[in-house]
């Protein structure tokens, strides 16, 4: 007999059935989950406070700020004023500072240096004596040109007795004519001899004074380049010393192709235009000027062309070499419309401002044309008339006809409504008259004695009423 077992093959095996059960099982909870949270977060969205809608909220008007419903809240922004104000066109440009005239000193005459008679850094006025040199062979240059014209001197003045001798002699018929012109040859000569002299003792007396070096201009005098006891002369490269005026003293900037036309024609008006230097921070003024010259031709790699502002430096808070910001002043417009910066806004249709009515606290979006600007103010040609309460923060927030909430009134108006909620909830709590809560709160401690089991249900009620209100707190 075959003992053979024949396996069933309709039995289904345990482990997959297992598996499947499974699946079923934690869909069925995801499921169940997903109901849940979908109901709680109806509930927060949907749940009034106790005591009926808008309580203990600012304004009474439930969610959504005051008088909103369920709509959006009111947005709180900053306002300014559209202003009538003379703006001035102001051109902003880099600078380095120059300047007026630079002087190399350099010794007009060889010779040894003697003395040194200023200090490094020194202000030295023009003509002051900076440093002496050898003397003596000037000096005794000086004594042989003088010498020279006296030898000279002395020589012309025989001449000319004897020619008045010989024309004395020629009248008398005893001497001849030759003799005669030859002599008065000779006292032209000694003149032209004595001339040349008087000039030869002239450089002379030049040079000696060319020992004593002198300031060509007033200024600062910088660092020496050479020490007493060294052969100097005006051949130097270096020379002495070199001086740079600083009091006038300009400053040179760019200005764009674009700003030519205003300046030129406030130029040929013989108008002054302003110009103030400021540090590279742009935050302290270091000196007053005014425009001084414009360049001949227009730089084509910038597209700009150089220009000179001078300033008197009394201060000598400008120093040459030194980068500055030049504010030049093109014009001023008298009496324009300008509004804050902050308040102009650019849209698809162009620019644009929100003008606040103040009555209804909404704003209306009204289109414009701007013109000259500063750092401050934006000048408006057209759009509005000047007085208009413009929005100048939380604009990016605005649409056409929406309802704003300014500053100064937002915290009075939350401030008066949560001050009321807050007590009632409070009363509500311990046991005071205000409201359904404070009804329920007032009727527990009469029956506490005779149900016991009436404090913990108070505790439930106050722990579910604090919950609530954190629920709305963080709906808002």
């Amino acid at each position: 007999m075959d003992s053979t077992v024949t396996p069933d093959k309709n039995k289904t095996p345990t482990q997959p059935r297992r598996s499947r059960r499974t699946r079923v099982i934690g869909t069925v909870v995801a499921v169940l989950a997903m109901a849940g949270l979908g109901a709680l977060a109806w509930h927060l969205v949907h749940q009034q406070p106790q005591g009926g809608p808008g309580a203990g909220r600012p304004g009474g008007g439930g969610r959504g700020g005051p008088g909103g419903g369920r709509g959006m809240p009111a947005t709180t922004v900053g306002v300014g004023k559209a202003e009538r104000a003379d703006i001035p066109i102001l051109l902003d440009a880099l600078g380095t500072v120059t300047p007026a005239a630079v002087a190399t000193v350099r010794p007009q005459t060889g010779g040894v240096l003697q003395k040194i008679l200023f200090t490094e850094g020194q202000l030295v006025k023009q003509g002051q004596v900076l440093a002496t040199i050898d003397p003596r062979p000037s000096q005794m240059a000086l004594l042989q040109a003088t010498g020279q014209r006296q030898r000279d001197e002395a020589q012309l003045e025989t001449a000319k007795v004897t020619l008045g001798r010989y024309q004395t002699l020629l009248q008398q018929d005893s001497i001849a004519r030759q003799d005669v012109d030859t002599q008065a040859a000779l006292v032209k000569q000694l003149q032209g001899t004595v001339t040349t002299d008087k000039a030869a003792e002239g450089i002379a007396r030049i040079n000696l004074g060319y020992t004593q070096v002198r300031a060509p201009i007033a200024g600062r005098v910088g660092l020496r380049t050479v020490d007493i006891g060294n052969l100097v002369g005006s051949s130097d490269a270096n020379g002495i010393a070199v001086i740079t005026q600083q009091s006038p003293i300009d400053v040179e900037f760019a200005v764009p192709q674009d700003r030519l036309p205003a300046i030129q024609q406030r130029i040929n008006g013989n108008a002054s235009l302003p110009a103030t230097a400021l540090d590279r921070t742009r935050t302290r003024e270091l000196a007053q000027g005014r425009f001084m010259a414009l360049d001949n031709q227009v730089d084509t790699q910038t597209g700009t062309v150089k220009a000179k502002a001078r300033f008197g430096n009394e201060g000598a808070q400008l120093f040459p070499s030194q980068f500055v910001n030049i504010r030049l002043q093109v014009d001023v417009i008298k009496n324009a419309i300008t509004v804050p910066v902050t308040a102009l806004r650019h849209g698809v249709s162009g620019d644009y401002v929100y003008v606040l009515d103040p009555q209804t606290r909404t704003v209306a979006q009204t289109n414009v044309k701007r013109g000259e600007e500063n750092a401050e103010r934006v000048e408006i040609t057209s759009g509005l008339s000047g007085g208009e309460t413009v929005i100048t923060e939380g604009a990016d927030r605005l649409k056409d006809g929406a309802k704003v909430t300014l500053p100064g009134d937002h915290p009075a108006r939350g401030q008066g409504a949560g001050a009321a909620g807050g007590q009632g909830n409070w009363k509500g709590r311990h046991g005071g008259q205000g409201g359904a809560a404070p009804a329920a709160g007032a009727a527990a401690p009469a029956t506490q004695a005779a149900q016991p089991g009436a404090q913990p249900a108070q505790d439930g009620a106050q722990r579910q009423h604090r919950r609530r209100q954190q629920q709305e707190g963080a709906a808002q």
